[in-house]
């Protein structure tokens, strides 16, 4: 397996799952996230992110690790470290978001070595 597919395959299985997390038990999420206003936003992202996800997954699934793929994976993870620390910032979401912005980081890192290697 090379590196394209293989980080395709773990932020696939990284957003699918926390993704489907507040609709499968918003209780639970909310426990570890803090509590939520709008939980039809928390599931409307939640699907969305989701969504990205199983995309991903099928990408890696297929070897089909094109720029459209990179771009969403690199896109996606800029995008929620964006909103995580932000929010993180001014106190409106709790800061264990800011150990999802280490992940994303994380995920974008290997994106661009994945791009280096392109």
């Amino acid at each position: 397996m090379d590196i394209g597919t293989a980080a395709a395959l773990t932020q696939g299985g990284f957003y699918f799952l926390t993704g489907i997390w507040p609709i499968l038990s918003i209780k639970t999420f909310q426990m570890v996230t803090g509590p939520k206003h709008d939980l039809w936003l928390v599931k409307t992202v939640g699907v969305l992110i989701s969504v990205i996800g199983a995309t991903l997954l099928l990408a890696g699934y297929k070897g089909e690790i094109v720029p459209s793929t990179i771009l969403l994976a690199v896109g996606s993870a800029v995008v929620l470290t964006g909103v995580d620390i932000i929010y993180v910032t001014k106190r409106i979401i709790a800061p264990i978001y800011l150990l999802d912005a280490f992940v994303e980081l994380l995920l974008i890192a290997w994106w661009l070595f994945v791009i280096v290697k392109f």
